[in-house]
């Protein structure tokens, strides 16, 4: 299997997740019209099937550890079940959060959720697997944690009429971040266990859990939305044109690559679980890229808007930075 041998490689994959995870939810917004739900089960669909590819290419040469499939075969169920446990918490936690931002607004859920997240899934992992400079780690996640809030303030000052901020959109944006910190340490502890496994089958155990899980907690949410929105009817799956499902699929496909680019850097020497996760979750930066520079959803934005989109940008580099070098030092 491909794992990387220096650490300017393990570095580039972190930043290959960071630029995965940050631009997967651009194919939701081919899909106008099409509730999240209904695109939520071609994405879950799109994950498995990067798994699957990713592990029969990447995963299957090279002279490192064992090939993908002998990975699979040999690996203990413990270590199986772990992994798809963190695919399970990784999923409700997405499925929240997405909520989240329907309920109370991207400028609460953003800086509650993901800034929840960063700061759990960096302590935590560490804990799990400590690597790293701990105060170039944890400063430069403060940092970073710092810039998402200033991302929020300035969606927040971009709307001429803030949405009114609701008890059950922070609960649901605390319980989202709680869970999506939580996922990766779940990840790590698999990778920990026994003989190793490699990233690469425990990127295809962690999607399995996140195609099961899909279908009992994307049913409830159909008929349940948390947003306040009427039910989602099952028929208008089918009725989708086929580019919508394509988009789903390839958003699937999208997060997918970045968190195997996270999974393999995660196992290289001096980095660790809480680096690679701390950089990844800048993805977070990485859609606000999107939005202001290609989606142009700050044009004619205030002043302040801007100069809050500068520091959040100041910020995340030097967050970035300090994660960064936390290795090194």
């Amino acid at each position: 299997m491909f794992l990387p041998e220096t650490y300017q490689a393990a570095l580039s994959l972190m930043i290959l997740s960071m630029l995965c995870w940050g631009s997967w939810a651009n194919t939701l917004k081919l899909c106008p019209g099409f509730r999240f739900q209904l695109f939520y089960w071609d994405y879950a669909i799109g994950l498995a099937l990067g798994a699957v590819f990713l592990g029969i290419t990447a995963g299957s040469f090279g002279h490192a550890g064992l090939p993908f499939i002998s990975a699979i075969a040999r690996s203990l169920p413990s270590t199986a079940m772990w992994a798809a446990a963190g695919g399970v918490v990784f999923n409700i936690a997405n499925l929240l959060l997405v909520a989240a931002i329907d309920v109370a607004g991207l400028a609460v859920a953003f800086p509650v959720g993901i800034g929840l997240a960063l700061v759990v899934g960096a302590v935590s992992s560490y804990l799990v697997s400590p690597a790293g400079n701990p105060l170039l780690l944890f400063g430069g996640v403060a940092l970073v944690a710092v810039a998402i809030v200033l991302d929020a303030a300035a969606y927040r000052k971009r709307e001429a009429s803030g949405r009114a901020t609701t008890t059950r959109g922070i609960v649901l944006s605390l319980v989202a971040g709680l869970l999506m910190g939580s996922f990766y340490p779940l990840v790590a502890h698999a990778m920990n266990l026994g003989p190793p496994t490699g990233p690469y089958a425990i990127a295809f155990f962690f999607a399995i859990g996140v195609l099961l899980s899909t279908i009992p907690a994307n049913l409830i949410l159909m008929r349940r939305p948390l947003d306040g929105k009427p039910p989602v009817q099952g028929g208008e799956y089918t009725c989708a044109p086929l580019g919508w499902h394509m988009a789903g699929i390839l958003g699937g496909a999208i997060w997918c690559m970045g968190a195997v680019a996270n999974f393999v850097a995660s196992g290289a020497h001096l980095v660790g679980p809480a680096v690679s996760y701390s950089i990844g979750q800048g993805a977070t930066m990485i859609s606000a890229c999107w939005g202001v520079f290609v989606w142009h959803e700050f044009a004619g934005a205030s002043r302040m808007a801007r100069l809050l989109l500068a520091l959040m940008f100041l910020f995340f580099v030097l967050g970035l930075g300090a994660v960064a070098l936390a290795p090194l030092f």
